[in-house]
């Protein structure tokens, strides 16, 4: 097909990841983020405060300066990193994609925009049943074109099911943009007659999720590499570090090289980054600051106002990862060693949010944090408070990860414990924009610490304050602790660096 040709794409995703080791995701979750079918995506993409995807958006506005075309939207639903999604909600909702594909029916192409890391009640590989129910509808040569997080645990299902997988490259994820447009220029090229050759492997590394970012480290040198290795005959190079708290027989450092033509270049490149990413695999390994070392600095940057103000990550307890964002470790050590000019954002505790919201700003009360603990790391605590403000948790993203996307953190309220005071949220969200905090009128700036839970998105909202060095990774406890060892895996593909200290392994012939 040529550029000059109208065509009609079908656009469908279905993006969450799954941590195996948190509560299920329901059909609730979604529908209070995203869950949008048919017109109603059409619609909301012409918002200008859109809730869908980046990438998805992205692609369609490179087709449309492109080619001309007709996108067919199907069904697209995106929500909150949580547990394995309810698996009759996960039927329900293939069942309805695979039912407006088929009436949509015939289809020029398909464009996927899915996280990768998605496990249901039932099954670890829903990602692959999507990508294989959409090919058995449009045929062997309808082209379908994938894009993933780079978080994504890869099957080989998946990667046979599509004909290009395009990846994020930046961890924080804010390439998304980036990566949609790519993924209509490589559609267009397969329309032009490109034949791409796919090469896939695994590795048997989980990384732990602090050592994944794309700053610096050996997974940002890893995927520099990578790149640095496209010409004329590669396409595209994705190098997906995983979600080990998925916990499935497809976890694994995954490499995909996709090139123009079968001439070997794919496999050349493929085993070329992994020759490099294991013999550096025992760099993936997690180093955090000991809790009692963390609320030190905090107290030294509050005494001292020469010294820079820092920003503790409460990196085992990411909602972004499956966490239930209301662990209470960090805070119960700060307000008990009497720390001052502290901002913690977010916790999701809809009682407590509730509870103040109807006593009203300027109402002081003792505030019960997890009052029914819904997990073993979720412990209540207890604490004088005063409502400082209190919210309806709709707001704009304003930089990194949700930059420019309409969130909606339910009802919310902003609490003074005596120095410390926490933003209480109602919809579980990772604190990855500045926006959640400065709603309620927090000068940021002006804080000696901020707490967020948060595992790396934080990293591009507020580098506007925090810059690399007064960044604390804290170890406590919690659904999405890096510390995998912690965790009773069932499903890894064992042996795996670094659960297991000892693996061998080398590229296969």
């Amino acid at each position: 097909m040529s550029e000059q040709e109208q065509c009609r794409v079908a656009l469908l995703g279905l993006m969450l990841e799954s941590n195996s080791f948190a509560p299920v995701t329901t059909e609730e979750d979604f529908l209070r983020r995203v869950y949008l079918a048919g017109d109603e995506i059409l619609a909301d993409m012409a918002s200008t405060e859109s809730m869908l995807p980046t990438e998805l958006r992205s692609f369609c506005r490179e087709m449309d300066s492109r080619v001309d075309w007709t996108p067919v939207p199907i069904l697209v639903g995106l929500v909150e990193a949580g547990g394995p999604m309810d698996h009759g909600f996960y039927e329900l909702t293939r069942d309805e994609m695979k039912r407006r594909l088929e009436a949509q029916m015939p289809l020029d192409a398909v464009y996927i925009s899915n996280h990768g890391a998605m496990i249901t009640t039932e099954t670890k590989d829903p990602d692959g049943e999507i990508f294989a129910m959409v090919r058995d509808i449009v045929g062997p040569d309808v082209p379908i074109v994938v894009t993933l997080d780079l978080h994504g645990n890869v099957s080989q299902r998946m990667v046979d099911c599509a004909d290009v997988i395009v990846a994020y490259r930046t961890n924080p994820h804010v390439d998304m943009r980036e990566r949609g447009k790519e993924a209509a220029g490589v559609l267009l090229e397969l329309f032009a007659g490109m034949t791409p050759d796919v090469e896939f492997l695994r590795l048997p590394i989980t990384p732990p999720t602090v050592t994944l970012l794309t700053e610096s480290g050996p997974y940002a040198e890893l995927i520099d590499f990578g790149q640095s290795l496209i010409d004329d005959d590669i396409v595209n190079v994705s190098i997906f570090g995983g979600f080990a708290y998925s916990d499935t027989p497809k976890n694994g450092l995954a490499i995909i090289v996709t090139a123009r033509q079968a001439n070997g270049a794919a496999a050349r490149v493929t085993r070329q980054i992994a020759a490099r990413a294991w013999a550096e695999h025992e760099r993936y390994t997690a180093v955090l600051t000991p809790l009692d070392e963390a609320v030190n600095r905090v107290l030294e940057v509050g005494r001292d106002p020469g010294r820079k103000p820092v920003i503790l990550a409460d990196v085992a307890d990411n909602p972004g990862g499956g966490g239930n964002g209301n662990t209470m470790w960090i805070i119960e050590a700060l307000h008990k060693a009497g720390a001052t000019g502290v901002i913690v954002g977010v916790v999701n505790d809809p009682a407590l949010a509730a509870e103040a919201s109807e006593l009203g700003q300027g109402a002081t009360f003792k505030a019960v944090f997890n009052r029914e603990p819904p997990d073993e790391f979720s412990r209540r605590f207890e604490a004088e408070a005063k409502v400082v403000r209190v919210c309806d948790g709709d707001c704009v993203g304003r930089r990194g990860f949700y930059a420019g996307r309409r969130m909606n953190l339910g009802a919310s309220v902003l609490l003074d414990l005596g120095g410390i005071q926490v933003v209480v949220i109602s919809i579980r969200t990772q604190c990855a924009d500045p926006i959640f905090l400065e709603m309620f009128g927090l000068d940021i700036a002006k804080a000696r610490a901020v707490v967020v839970k948060s595992r790396g998105h934080f990293r591009a909202g507020f580098d506007e304050f925090f810059g690399p060095d007064q960044v604390i990774e804290v170890d406590a406890p919690g659904l999405t602790s890096p510390i995998l060892s912690r965790f009773d895996f069932k499903n890894l593909p064992r042996p795996v660096f670094p659960v297991d200290a000892k693996v061998d392994w080398a590229i296969p012939a």
